[in-house]
């Protein structure tokens, strides 16, 4: 749930005058509050947001609450989430080659084995459906490296 409220307002132990921050996000959680704020990753070294975000950290911590700071992803990894984001529609995808997938226990094979686990069916038609399937998250895999055939896969929970 996003609540753009009022200000932090606050006084400075530091230097005795009043701070006012407006957070980007609050999230209201089954435990404690989270207060977020949200910032491009090339900024965060600046002295003016590394202040603001330490004050507004004790601000919020000081009330029990959590403060995180978000940023973009590593760019290795939004190169990957946008590869997989041109698999994206479901109606592109035959619906027996995705059940079929759904099926089979693909769990610890390697991306470039999949085809070979549905031996009746085109090899492209595979692997853009397991793409599809690693993009709505039926299946999940390291992000972090860019996507290739030795990829695990690792079924959802």
């Amino acid at each position: 749930m996003r609540h753009r409220g009022p200000a932090l307002p606050a006084e400075d132990g530091d230097e005795g005058e009043v701070r006012r921050h407006i957070p980007d996000y609050l999230l209201l959680t089954g435990q404690v509050p989270v207060v977020v704020d949200v910032k491009p990753l090339h900024r965060l070294s600046k002295a003016e947001v590394e202040l603001t975000f330490d004050w507004t950290r004790q601000t919020v911590e000081s009330r029990g609450w959590k403060y995180e700071v978000w940023s973009e992803p590593p760019a290795v990894e939004l190169e990957n989430i946008r590869f997989l984001a041109g698999y994206r529609r479901d109606w592109l995808f035959s619906p027996e080659v995705l059940e079929e997938l759904r099926e089979v226990d693909l769990d610890g094979v390697v991306l470039g084995q999949v085809a070979g686990c549905l031996p009746g069916r085109p090899e492209p038609q595979v692997r853009s459906a397991v793409h599809h399937l690693l993009w709505n998250q039926t299946f999940f895999t390291d992000l972090d490296r860019p996507l290739g055939p030795s990829h695990v896969l690792r079924r959802a929970a």
